[in-house]
């Protein structure tokens, strides 16, 4: 049986009469983006050089693959140095250091030492010639590095200090962060009833012309992967109505070590892949960037610490958690309240 869910609160508007279904897309931050809105007839205006520049400004500012970036600059900048931050930067860094300090750490924006050092950054990539897991030791000396090296942000100058070492990967907050400003740039010209979409996270307002919301399959575990044989979970799908939905999963990149599964996905208290059996989280919020965050840090946390974490704070989220009888979903009250 399929799950359906719906937001709790649904905007009665609708798009004005005469507008058409326009669809829009590209790539950026090595993926493709895609944005389906509806316009009027008379609608003038270079829609497609504006949405691309707001992806090209977050790549400017926050890639860890172009070393020309702000991010890459900083990770390279001495110790002691200070940088002044631009408003879409500050903004990511300090959503994603509350969370660091909301999940006691399970998440963190400053863990690309550890990104790097099994085999997931830019370079000495995994999937490459000459790759080796990390040692025990090379793992501990890494972990104990960056105990003294942690960003800390000046909110009052928004400037970030970088201790030395510190390394930033914002690839689990950038890309959700990248759906809002696509969002944020359509309601800006007046555009009320869209669907954008970076690199599989989504975010929706409005309806289409014939009244029905944006509907969106959610993604699960795919068979391939799955390492069962036993009856899939069903599909769920969603009316991202004011919603956004970002999924987390161990199937995204991984290799095998030590006979287990290594995933992307590292628990930086541990400085090892989460081993959690954790297939993927979906969480639903109102902002993509907060869905991208969430999603990382409660596949990190593992069930047991954060479907209670999740709960206390209202997060609409679901687990899909492998067991030796197959894939179990594991889900929120804010979840079910919007299951229809």
């Amino acid at each position: 049986m399929r799950a359906v869910l719906v937001p709790l609160e649904i905007d009665p508007a609708t798009p004005a009469a005469g507008c058409r279904l326009h669809t829009l897309g590209g790539t950026s931050m090595g993926t493709d983006w895609s944005a389906r809105m509806m316009l009027p007839p008379e609608w003038q205006g270079d829609l497609q050089s504006a949405l691309q520049q707001e992806l090209d400004e977050i790549v400017a500012q926050m890639s860890h693959w172009d070393g020309a970036s702000l991010l890459s600059r900083y990770n390279r900048a001495p110790a002691g140095s200070w940088h002044k931050l631009p408003p879409q930067f500050f903004e990511v860094m300090d959503y994603a250091l509350a969370v660091r300090e909301d999940s006691g750490g399970a998440y963190d924006p400053a863990a690309g030492s550890l990104v790097n050092l099994w085999g997931f950054g830019p370079t000495g990539r995994y999937d490459q010639a000459g790759f080796y897991a990390p040692a025990r030791e090379v793992v501990a000396a890494v972990l104990a590095e960056r105990q003294g090296r942690r960003p800390r942000l000046d909110r009052e100058q928004r400037c970030l200090y970088q201790p030395g070492g510190a390394i930033l990967d914002l690839s689990s907050v950038a890309k959700g962060y990248a759906v809002d400003c696509l969002a944020r740039r359509l309601e800006a010209l007046g555009i009320k009833h869209y669907l954008v979409e970076v690199g599989g996270e989504l975010r929706g307002a409005g309806v289409k012309l014939d009244g029905q919301p944006w509907w969106v399959e959610l993604e699960g575990v795919p068979d391939a992967v799955a390492g069962i044989a036993t009856e899939p979970v069903p599909q769920s799908t969603v009316a991202l109505h004011g919603l956004a939905v970002a999924t987390s999963g161990d199937y995204r990149r991984y290799f095998h070590h030590a006979r287990q599964r290594a995933s992307h996905t590292l628990d930086p208290r541990t400085g090892y892949p989460i081993a959690n059996n954790v297939a993927s989280v979906t969480v639903l919020t109102p902002t993509c960037m907060a869905a991208d965050a969430l999603s990382t840090a409660l596949t990190v946390m593992g069930v047991e610490a954060g479907l209670p974490f999740a709960t206390q704070r209202g997060i609409a989220a679901r687990y899909l958690i492998r067991s030796d009888d197959g894939l179990h979903e594991v889900d929120t009250p804010a979840w079910r309240e919007l299951l229809q």
